[in-house]
């Protein structure tokens, strides 16, 4: 299996050092950034009346919604999301902002874009496989409330009940079982859910995929 850590890490090293790499006076584009990462949410709304672009994006191509939601920035989020920004861009990593709100873990980020009309089942990555390779269960039990393909998988081949069984989430695999997960769907290493387990010595989640059936 090859887990997007790689990738998350990535994203999450260069979101991490955006601010501290950024010129101190280098005028209002760096001054949004900052304010969005230090959640200075008065600068971004006076940046926002000033005429700054609600879509502006830094140089991976995150934008300031991105940004907020990765930081499980509500108060920001909503301001960007009153002055009506393109919800449905992604960065150069293939993220959208309910993406990153559902790595984060901010369920309030999540419905809040999710009501705003974002696409809650995109090709690849989805915010239910980052959900569940990060735990969050109440994400989870939200998502699979709505129309999705609980068996979506990514490049590789990778399934929500794949990520959240790796990874040791009980709680979170035994919801996608019971809400008619695959237990022996296959990623591209043909690898399943029950054999990820195994390898990571997760036994109370072996027991479960086994007892659904899986292989």
């Amino acid at each position: 299996m090859m887990p997007p850590i790689g990738r998350i890490c990535r994203t999450l090293l260069i979101f991490g050092t955006l601010v501290s790499s950024q010129p101190a006076h280098s005028g209002a584009y760096d001054d949004m950034l900052k304010a969005v990462n230090t959640h200075d949410a008065d600068q971004v709304s006076a940046l926002l009346r000033r005429g700054m672009d609600v879509n502006t994006t830094d140089p991976d191509g995150n934008t300031l919604l991105m940004l907020a939601a990765r930081n499980g920035d509500s108060q920001i989020l909503e301001i960007l999301l009153r002055n009506k920004p393109n919800i449905l861009k992604i960065n150069k990593y293939g993220d959208s902002a309910l993406m990153l709100a559902a790595l984060r873990g901010s369920l309030v980020n999540v419905k809040a874009l999710v009501l705003a009309g974002s696409d809650t089942a995109p090709e690849g990555w989805t915010p239910l496989i980052y959900a569940a390779f990060e735990g969050h269960l109440e994400i989870v039990a939200y998502l699979l409330t709505l129309e999705i393909d609980i068996d979506a998988q990514s490049a590789n081949g990778i399934s929500a009940l794949m990520a959240a069984s790796r990874n040791g989430h009980l709680e979170i695999v035994g919801i996608l079982l019971e809400q008619g997960a695959d237990a022996n769907l296959v990623n591209q290493d043909d690898k399943t859910a029950l054999g990820m387990a195994l390898a990571r010595k997760h036994t109370d989640i072996v027991s479960l995929l086994q007892k659904a059936g899986g292989r």
